[in-house]
């Protein structure tokens, strides 16, 4: 059975929100923050970087729209952060509209956060699992919610190392990044099955190769490949279209994934029910460890 189109699928233009972004001060995420501000939106926007989330509120205050934008410095990294962050947005916003996942750090060399998990499965899957978990009674309670997970979708399930998922033996920065993408794709199966009777709809987007910031850590060779790959990546607002139109127009379904545009088709065994409630049991076990 083939999959409706996007235009067949989509809800009417929504109007003026609440928006979150992580990442959002570079990059897809700021470009993003950016536009939906211009169209009346309240928007929070999370980084590490001062000088970049300053400059965004710098535009915001240029188009007379500093009282609804607002920067929350965080390194999301870290489980402490996150729950942090959490405590700000619940206690400023009873209500969000759009949550949407931009962050992303690469890391040639294997390296553990402060509260000794591994890097990329921290930054790039569990802050992405305690934001949206602990954002979904906010979510709940707008009239149309939707988390939009810029991460990667599509990968088959053998990419997941369960008995390793923070690579100890073997690390590979790619590979690393790579598995948190599919994790990501589980979170958003958990996450959809979770809240659809409260109105959420969860969007997983893969922009494809994009001219823009290399955040990370870079072994020599890694960063020669990844420059060489950009001389023929899209400039950074065509890969902000697809996720724009999820943003502007979320699908009526509640789970969707798209790369570059096309359509996924999320009834397939890389979307597995069985192994996104797996891993969700696994990353709870993981939290429990994490010092509170």
């Amino acid at each position: 059975m083939s999959q409706p189109t996007y235009a067949a699928q989509q809800t009417a233009a929504r109007g003026p929100g609440i928006l979150v972004v992580t990442g959002g001060t570079d990059g897809i995420g700021r470009a993003l923050a950016e536009r939906r501000l211009g169209l009346g939106d309240t928007v929070v926007i999370i980084g590490r970087a001062r000088e970049k989330g300053e400059a965004f509120l710098a535009h915001a205050r240029e188009i007379g729209a500093a009282d609804r934008a607002r920067l929350l410095r965080a390194d999301l990294g870290l489980v402490a952060e996150n729950r942090r962050v959490l405590d700000e947005l619940r206690g400023a916003f009873p209500v969000i509209d759009t949550l949407v996942f931009c962050a992303r750090h690469y890391r040639s060399d294997r390296a553990e956060t402060a509260e000794g998990v591994e890097e990329t499965f921290a930054h790039f899957y569990l802050s992405r699992y305690l934001l949206g978990h602990g954002l979904a009674d906010a979510l709940g309670r707008s009239a149309h919610p939707v988390v939009v997970n810029v991460a990667g979708p599509g990968a088959g399930l053998d990419v997941i190392r369960w008995d390793d998922l923070e690579f100890r033996d073997g690390y590979h920065g790619g590979a690393a990044l790579g598995q948190a993408g599919k994790l990501n794709d589980l979170l958003g199966v958990v996450s959809a099955e979770r809240y659809a009777d409260a109105g959420l709809r969860y969007v997983l987007v893969h922009p494809g190769a994009t001219v823009t910031s290399l955040s990370g850590q870079y072994d020599e060779a890694t960063r020669r490949h990844i420059e060489e790959m950009q001389r023929t990546a899209k400039p950074l607002a065509q890969a902000l279209e697809p996720i724009a139109a999820v943003v502007d127009r979320p699908p009526r379904q509640p789970l969707s994934a798209f790369v570059e545009g096309r359509e996924l088709d999320v009834r397939t065994g890389d979307f597995d029910a069985a192994a996104a409630r797996r891993l969700d049991e696994v990353t709870e076990v993981v939290l429990k460890k994490v010092p509170a």
